[in-house]
């Protein structure tokens, strides 16, 4: 059954597009700067999108975690973070990202933020259709991971909505107790490409 949001198009690893968002890769030197220079003028001012949100700026997020593993490893960038843009006015309105490569059994886990402003808005939903379905494409991807907090009815009425099952409850060791939702890429695939 296709999702209400409707087609996904992976132009490339840079780019995802949904009907209503452009999830936008961050380059590595990007990403870097955002977490060690992030008042740099003129940062993402060569950029076809605005940040007037200051998306990963005022609250780095998954900065902190994810520049040591590009440092590291360029090549491991392409599943790292995205800014999710509004196609309708070039905003980013929040940002999204794998918590890293798959893992020895093809498990990604995913996690995102949308700006206050922009909340309510299906947004998530839908930059979560756009990762997962570019996840679905690279063989190496056999399970789709989302943990979330119990109490955070908004997140998982989302994940309920495409159909992940309920695994159990891990412990972060920033965020408390999670819950732990997953789907099999084919399971996704089946349903929504």
């Amino acid at each position: 059954m296709p999702h209400r949001f409707g087609p996904v198009t992976v132009h490339s690893d840079e780019l995802i597009v949904t009907p209503r968002l452009e999830l936008h890769l961050i380059p590595g030197d990007d990403l870097i700067a955002l977490l060690r220079a992030p008042d740099t003028p003129g940062l993402l001012a060569d950029k076809p999108y605005t940040n007037e949100h200051r998306v990963l700026l005022d609250d780095p997020g998954p900065l902190p975690w994810r520049v040591p593993q590009v440092e590291e490893d360029p090549g491991r960038n392409r599943w790292f973070i995205r800014f999710a843009v509004l196609r309708s006015t070039r905003v980013a309105v929040g940002s999204i990202s794998f918590h890293g490569l798959p893992d020895a059994d093809g498990m990604v886990e995913v996690g995102l933020a949308i700006a206050q402003p922009h909340r309510g808005n299906g947004y998530a939903t839908e930059a979560l259709l756009g990762m997962w379905a570019w996840a679905c494409a690279q063989p190496e991807v056999r399970t789709l991971r989302y943990t979330v907090a119990p109490t955070n009815a908004p997140s998982v009425s989302v994940i309920r909505s495409f159909g992940f099952e309920h695994r159990g409850q891990q412990i972060d060791e920033i965020d408390g107790p999670e819950d732990i939702y997953e789907l099999t890429a084919a399971d996704f695939r089946a349903r929504f490409l």
